[in-house]
């Protein structure tokens, strides 16, 4: 997963996204199973560019269909994150630069109650910053030669569901469906607001109206959103149709697309996995002039009945937020996942928001010397705090 420089001695080599190829493998993989919104883990999954077989963690994955978590939808719950991302180098590596987006956000209804980064070879330098997107980066660098990069990350994370949402499935819930007075906005209305006009005012939202580096904005994907954003209909309700659109429509088919895959083109090819399908949603919403952004995760899964949880069985997660000023909850940002055609609720733990994917990449870097050919496994674990996982 590296692009290559002239000269690999000499120049520097990009790495490519942790996970960006393999993320998705956690629960429901197989082509069987696609369609199934309870058998989708999420996470934009393919299997590791470069890979020779696929890791033990990641065949662990594979075969752990399990739904997402709905056990006390309405309740606080504590879940346990461990992401551990392996490289192995066919030559010697250098020396690398890696930046990581690995520590879960610290919000109203998440709480980050610890976290911790393990780093093999020992870095020389490890700082943290906070993007332009308020998401945590660390970036540490590696001036010995090394054959393997390891990175583990383990968070504890207290997650609170939407009290309007709360995880809802199918149709909208209430508070979308038929919404109170001064909480929801004819999306006509919010696209005025969001509309950047020079010398004046505007919406810290606007930033997330424009085109981005994966998705555009482009008569195609407006045309497909506006048969849910028909005149005058609140924005939250034409969103959720939004939605459930794309889950009924598009195909869940892991290695049907790469991380480089864009909105445009997986609303041509009507398959991927969640990555595209958020890339769709957010591409379809700017389009009109509204604002949405990519959110980057992790959904809680629960293993087959009478199957132990397996380490390393879950996956990283890709979703959208959407955004109306009257809507009353998380400064009105609606979060919506068309992989799983529901709300996110407690069982989902929010690790980055950006533009799209290239904003919230988990581990990306560039290295000197070898890492033409690398063998990438990742492995993700998320366990409610009252649960204890089977070895895997």
């Amino acid at each position: 997963m590296s692009a290559n420089g002239a000269d690999g001695a000499r120049q520097g080599q990009r790495e490519g996204p942790d996970g960006a190829e393999q993320r998705e493998r956690g629960a429901g993989a197989s082509p069987a199973a696609a369609r199934r919104p309870d058998a989708v883990a999420g996470g934009p999954g393919r299997p590791a560019a470069g890979a020779a077989a696929a890791s033990a963690a990641a065949s662990a994955a594979s075969s752990a269909a399990g739904a997402p978590s709905a056990a006390s939808a309405a309740e606080p719950r504590t879940l346990r994150v461990t992401h551990d991302t392996h490289y192995r180098y066919a030559a010697r590596v250098e020396s690398a630069q890696h930046q990581a987006r690995l520590r879960p956000l610290d919000l109203p209804r998440q709480q980050l109650l610890d976290f911790a980064i393990e780093i093999e070879p020992r870095p020389e330098g490890v700082s943290a910053e906070i993007d332009a997107f308020g998401n945590q980066r660390t970036s540490f660098a590696l001036n010995q030669p090394h054959e393997e990069l390891f990175v583990r990350s383990r968070s504890l994370v207290r997650v609170s569901p939407p009290a309007l949402t709360a995880g809802k499935r199918g149709e909208p819930p209430p508070a979308i469906a038929s919404p109170a007075p001064g909480t929801a906005s004819a999306w006509e209305t919010v696209r005025e607001t969001l509309t950047f006009r020079a010398g004046q005012a505007y919406e810290a939202a606007s930033e997330f109206v424009f085109p981005s580096t994966q998705v555009a904005c482009h008569a195609d994907l407006a045309a497909y959103a506006a048969r849910s954003f028909t005149p005058g209909r609140p924005l939250a309700q034409a969103a959720w149709d939004l939605m459930r659109r794309i889950h009924a429509e598009f195909a869940y088919l892991p290695n049907s697309t790469d991380v480089d895959t864009t909105a445009l083109d997986a609303l041509a090819l009507r398959r991927g996995v969640c990555q595209d399908f958020a890339h769709v949603m957010i591409g379809a919403m700017r389009s009109l002039g509204l604002a949405a952004r990519y959110v980057s995760g992790y959904l809680l899964t629960q293993p087959p009945p009478g199957q132990p949880r397996l380490i390393g069985a879950d996956a990283s997660h890709a979703w959208v937020e959407v955004y109306d000023p009257a809507w009353p909850e998380d400064g009105g940002w609606l979060q919506l996942d068309p992989t799983n055609d529901r709300a996110p609720g407690n069982d989902y733990v929010m690790l980055s928001v950006g533009r799209d994917y290239a904003d919230v990449t988990p581990l990306r870097g560039v290295i000197r010397g070898g890492g033409a050919d690398q063998v990438l496994a990742v492995g993700v674990t998320v366990e409610p705090l009252d649960e204890s996982p089977a070895a895997g």
